[in-house]
């Protein structure tokens, strides 16, 4: 990997020697349809860097960045109220932490322990992160926060019940956000359950490193560690094969710009009209955080490096957003104004025995960890 430099150096000088104390605070952010008050907290440290969270859907809300010059900006698409994530984000996901099952389950269906599970179908005749009024719609229960002088954090915790959208257990799911003084936001996600169920957790924030109202990302560059990746049907289900990425478009081990083969006629681009594919990572399914992607923006110099422990990444290219997501800054987010890359399990894994499990057993606690390192080059 090519050497960085990052923001805390680069963006603050001789601040950069201080103390940088990573503050925690809270606000509230409104109330929501059920009468519940919802809670934002805001981590901050010396060098700028700010990540704002709601307890609603356990969503980043908001991730201030400075870039090469000290300058921030907003690096994550957002709304500007708790009424339009209400509205929207269903089927947006801004920021969100999705699940039961992050991505796609073929047909609704998957069978464990000899019984054949059904779930509502919400993306064609599949089921998509969850399926509809899923964890990204939920209340959750903030259980701790802490701060010190070099991480802040807050976990919060949603208990989603036996039977909920066709999931079999009562899953209880931790989700804690750090930030820390060397500007790195760490996810920490644990879940236990009281019976046999699959579980595959991801956050789905959208990245635009040159700021979230500032147009479409394709001068932007990309990188993933990732030598092969799950090829999929019309419907964007894997087919079970690990595929080369060698002499594709999903040839990005090395930094390439996001639009260079946006656009070529290859059959996984057309059938997902654009970036919306998991990658196997060559570091992933560890129990460290392995490195996983690199996103560069040549114009601010913003970095954002993901390491983590889970599988694949999905890295998806915005492709469904056409103008009726208004921001928070009054803009229209529209296809490749912005990227998500969500570290996570591979679609369809209950199906595909051959994928790294997503199974869970009553007295196991998964942990899954993802790491967002952000700088500048």
């Amino acid at each position: 990997m090519a050497a960085f430099v990052f923001a805390a150096c680069a963006a603050c000088g001789t601040h950069a020697a201080q103390a940088a104390e990573v503050v925690l605070t809270q606000a509230p952010y409104g109330t929501a349809k059920s009468g519940a008050a919802v809670t934002q907290y805001t981590l901050s440290n010396a060098h700028g860097v700010t990540l704002k969270v709601i307890n609603y859907g356990a969503i980043v809300t908001e991730l201030d960045a400075p870039d090469r010059h000290g300058a921030l900006a907003d690096i994550v698409l957002g709304f500007g109220s708790l009424a339009d994530y209400e509205a929207y984000n269903g089927n947006i996901h801004f920021g969100a932490t999705i699940g039961r099952y992050a991505n796609r389950i073929a047909h609704g269906r998957f069978t464990l322990d000899g019984r054949t599970w059904t779930l509502p179908v919400n993306d064609g005749p599949n089921t998509l992160h969850g399926g509809p009024n899923s964890f990204d719609t939920k209340l959750w229960t903030t259980v701790a926060t802490r701060g010190d002088a070099t991480h802040a954090s807050v976990t919060l915790r949603y208990v989603s019940p036996d039977g909920e959208n066709g999931f079999p257990g009562t899953l209880t799911v931790d989700v804690t956000y750090t930030l820390s003084s060397d500007d790195t936001v760490r996810i920490d996600y644990r879940a236990t359950t009281d019976k046999d169920t699959v579980v595959n957790l991801t956050n789905h924030s959208y990245f635009n490193l040159a700021g979230e109202a500032s147009g479409n990302v394709e001068q932007q560059m990309i990188e993933i560690a990732a030598q092969r990746y799950t090829p999929t049907d019309a419907t964007s289900i894997p087919t079970g094969q690990l595929s080369p990425v060698q002499g594709t478009p999903l040839d990005v081990r090395t930094l390439t710009p996001i639009g260079a083969h946006l656009r070529d006629a290859f059959g996984q681009l057309k059938i997902a009209r654009g970036y919306d594919q998991n990658w196997v990572l060559d570091n992933g399914g560890r129990t460290e955080p392995g490195f996983a992607a690199r996103a560069y923006d040549p114009a601010s110099g913003r970095v954002l490096d993901v390491y983590t422990t889970q599988p694949g990444l999905q890295f998806y290219t915005s492709n469904s957003l056409d103008g009726s997501a208004v921001g928070r800054s009054g803009t229209m987010y529209r296809q490749t104004d912005a990227f998500a890359l969500e570290a996570q399990h591979f679609p369809d894994s209950p199906n595909e025995p051959a994928f790294p499990s997503t199974e869970l057993r009553p007295g196991e606690t998964l942990h899954e960890v993802t790491l967002w390192k952000l700088g500048v080059r």
